[in-house]
């Protein structure tokens, strides 16, 4: 054995070090929060190697000459933050309707990786993109490999509703344009059982990991009615049933109690905005452990914007911006004393990104503790996700995210605005 040491140590450093001799990153750590008791830990060292946590320790531990060390002892770290609702692709704009005309996959896809740039840099380590053209799904795989900066991305690919629904792109078009583009299930357009499974399926082939559908219209788009149901319990069924099949989870837009209802009793994963919700389709929800992804700064984004410029929406979607947008925060305050369990999302697209953490505050102005609304951007959504064993806490074995901030949040959630160093699979993107 001695005669084979010195051939095997050199035949290791010549193909790269084993584990034993990589270098570790030791986080001197001021505060550390516990998301999960809640409580912020003094003087606390995280121990990164590669792209996972090691060790949580007490008090600032030192390792070796060769491991670095990263000073936050001035900080509050936490677990990377996570947002089960964005859209990579879009951008808030009038201009919207126009720019599936005008606009190539290359733009979008240009538009997309700024935007998940400037999500990571927010402190957003972990997101879920709930639709897009596709684009999201080429941007995920680039991320993943290391071509180009972003957080770590779980997409629907593109969202599947009916005939004039939510999805539909050919809402408000001439019947030649309508002819002339032929959406159908690939574009995520179907009608029926038969079609929502083959529509599941076309989402499967290209690489989505979940499944957005809508069962009722929505704000911004230019159906006639934003809460009216649009799929039947049985679609939907066929939708739930087919993506389990595949080994994926159905998030639901949805506004209006019918269209919940139905989604619910279907057996969604999620329900998204959930903004007209009435006490029974709460007390469903609540029943059938549905989460609930509230998405309140979208609302207040839209209603807020048809308000001031009263010319910026067309007709349609102003009115319904300003009769569904501006219940959300008060449908979430009532939903919360229901128990729903909530997992945090915002509709980033609908609204500008990188200010995903305003939602903290609009939460916790509804009633949420600041430590639960946290809790919804850690392990609440790495629960929703099925991301358990790698994200949501800062314990061995879960990936390196992690965010510090100069200040407490659970003292001043605003602090969430601003955070001071961004952690992603043990690289840093924002601070030293």
């Amino acid at each position: 054995m001695t005669r084979n040491f010195i051939p095997c140590l050199v035949a290791a450093l010549l193909l790269g070090a084993p584990a034993a001799f990589a270098q570790k990153t030791y986080l001197h750590c001021g505060h550390l929060l516990d998301v999960r008791s809640g409580r912020l830990l003094a003087q606390q060292t995280v121990v990164v190697e590669k792209d996972r946590i090691v060790a949580v320790q007490a008090g600032y531990a030192a390792g070796g000459p060769q491991d670095k060390v990263i000073d936050l002892e001035s900080r509050t770290v936490l677990p990377g933050l996570i947002d089960c609702h964005v859209h990579l692709e879009t951008v808030p704009s009038r201009n919207s309707f126009a720019e599936r005309f005008t606009l190539n996959p290359a733009d979008v896809a240009y538009r997309a990786q700024g935007n998940a740039l400037t999500t990571l840099r927010a402190g957003f380590t972990t997101v879920r993109d709930c639709g897009g053209s596709g684009v999201n799904i080429a941007l995920r795989k680039a991320v993943a490999r290391g071509l180009v900066p972003g957080p770590r991305i779980y997409t629907a690919g593109s969202a599947i509703s009916s005939t004039g629904g939510h999805m539909d792109e050919t809402d408000g078009l001439s019947d030649f344009m309508i002819e002339k583009l032929h959406v159908g299930t690939a574009e995520g357009v179907a009608n029926g059982p038969d079609q929502c499974r083959q529509a599941v399926r076309e989402q499967f082939r290209r690489g989505a990991d979940l499944i957005k559908i809508a069962s009722t219209g929505g704000v911004l788009d230019l159906s006639k009615d934003g809460s009216g149901a649009q799929y039947s319990e049985e679609e939907i069924r066929a939708v739930v049933e087919t993506a389990r099949d595949l080994g994926m989870r159905v998030a639901c837009h949805a506004h209006g109690p019918e269209g919940i209802k139905r989604a619910v009793r279907a057996g969604v994963t999620s329900i998204e905005h959930g903004s007209l919700m009435d006490a029974e389709t709460m007390k469903l929800m609540a029943k059938s452990r549905t989460w609930y992804v509230p998405t309140i700064i979208a609302g207040k984004s839209v209603a807020d914007t048809a308000r001031k410029h009263p010319d910026y929406f067309p007709p349609v979607i102003a009115a319904k911006a300003l009769s569904i947008g501006s219940q959300l925060q008060a449908t979430f305050g009532r939903a919360i004393k229901q128990g729903l369990r909530v997992a945090f999302g915002t509709d980033a697209g609908v609204y500008q990104h990188g200010k995903n953490a305003l939602e903290f505050g609009y939460m916790t102005e509804a009633g949420m503790a600041p430590i639960e609304a946290i809790r919804s951007a850690t392990l609440n959504a790495a629960e929703l996700l099925d991301e358990s064993d790698n994200l949501g806490t800062l314990e061995a074995g879960k990936l390196a995210d992690m965010v510090a901030l100069d200040g407490n949040p659970l003292q001043d959630i605003t602090t969430l605005l601003r955070p001071s160093f961004v952690m992603k699979a043990g690289v840093v993107y924002v601070g030293k």
